[in-house]
């Protein structure tokens, strides 16, 4: 079996990739200080020497105000000399590097940047307890013109390839979805108001790579909650970013602030996520609460694919199908559904080498699915290093 779709070459825009992996861009909480660690240079080595054909740095964002954690990195010249030792790294084990850049909007945190949020509306949001500010006219243009520095500089540090963060509910995400975008100037109201920013976000993206790196962008199917975006208005997206150049589309779907395990599946480990807060009326709030706010949703293998293939109807550039896999026999049957790759981040967690390991027994599957999934590497990641703890 390991002469199928998936251990074919596949491209995305200039990039070819050795076989149609991806690790997916999930946090890895290893940029102590805001400065990328040995142990996220030697992590992301080993998921390219297990097989992996493109590995992904998660969650950096444009501007120091857009980060939310400490240990969360943002793309300043700094960081440069460590991510090009990890992008080196990757390449000496054939695999490709790329990195996810974003803005956490209403999310960031004041005591990690020093600056107050920001967001569409500047409405209050519970994630955080956060009052953010409005963003003006001058703020949006210039947090676009920031997604474009910073994709210089990942080309700087070596990766062939950038995700720009346009779904789960940061910055770009909070302009398309009307819940969190309330705004009554041409940013707002009409989905094609709305995604306004994400287009000027794009134009920058674009010039910065030009041509040079692979663009894809991580874009949601839908909120997964009524009030935000749906389905219909996420194909449109789709279609927009098609319109835009991105080259390729990774599907995802949820929001941090109101539905996070939508996008992951599984138990929520509510135990794990009151324990990493160290404020303590945020503590507090979630031993009364969490078990009321944060919705669980039952996991099954590719829970995603269903809408996923509504937009693989829609648009005719390369898709990457994340969400759910742990088999090799379900990765095949994305696969053969019309998507040119596939993203994983908790079975790569888990077993570094997973991909080697299905190569090479085509019937494997990863322990991931035999935790529950647990989810207890997402509850750890805010606390620091993301690991799998699930002994078998």
């Amino acid at each position: 079996m390991s002469s199928s779709k998936l251990f074919s070459a596949g491209s995305i825009g200039p990039l070819t990739l050795r076989n149609r992996t991806i690790r997916s861009a999930a946090f890895e909480g290893m940029c102590p200080g805001g400065m990328p660690s040995e142990s996220l240079i030697n992590y992301h080595r080993s998921v390219a020497a297990g097989g992996i054909g493109m590995t992904t740095v998660a969650y950096v964002a444009v501007v120091n105000g857009g980060r939310t954690f400490k240990h969360q990195a943002w793309m300043e010249p700094g960081i440069v000399p460590a991510l090009k030792k990890l992008t080196d790294a990757v390449h000496r084990e054939g695999a490709a590097a790329s990195i996810q850049l974003g803005h956490a909007g209403n999310m960031g945190d004041r005591k990690v940047s020093g600056e107050r949020a920001i967001s569409p509306s500047g409405r209050f949001t519970l994630f955080g307890l956060n009052l953010p500010k409005k963003m003006s006219e001058s703020d949006i243009e210039e947090i676009a013109r920031a997604h474009g520095r910073a994709v210089l500089l990942a080309r700087e540090a070596g990766f062939d390839a950038v995700e720009i963060h346009a779904g789960h509910g940061y910055l770009i995400s909070q302009f398309l979805s009307p819940y969190t975008n309330r705004r009554t100037d041409r940013f707002g109201g009409s989905l094609n108001n709305r995604v306004r920013f994400l287009r000027m976000a794009m134009a920058e993206v674009r010039k910065a790579a030009g041509g040079k790196i692979a663009v894809l962008v991580k874009t949601n199917l839908e909120d997964g909650f009524p009030g935000g975006m749906g389905l219909e208005e996420g194909l449109h997206v789709a279609r927009i970013l098609e319109q835009e150049g991105a080259d390729a589309l990774v599907l995802s779907g949820g929001f941090v602030s109101k539905t996070p395990f939508f996008m992951m599946r599984g138990i929520t480990p509510h135990r794990e996520l009151i324990s990493y807060q160290s404020d303590i009326v945020i503590k507090l709030g979630m031993i009364a609460f969490s078990r009321i706010m944060i919705k669980d949703y039952p996991y099954k293998e590719a829970y995603f694919l269903k809408d996923a293939l509504r937009v693989r109807e829609a648009v005719q550039l390369p898709l990457v199908y994340v969400g759910g896999l742990v088999s090799r026999k379900k990765i095949d049957e994305v696969l053969d559904r019309g998507f040119e790759f596939v993203g994983m981040a908790r079975a790569l967690v888990a077993e570094t080498d997973f991909v080697y390991k299905i190569q090479h027994d085509p019937d494997y599957v990863s322990k991931c699915l035999r935790c529950g999934p647990c989810n207890s590497c997402v509850a750890i990641m805010y606390m620091g290093e993301c690991r799998c703890t699930f002994e078998e």
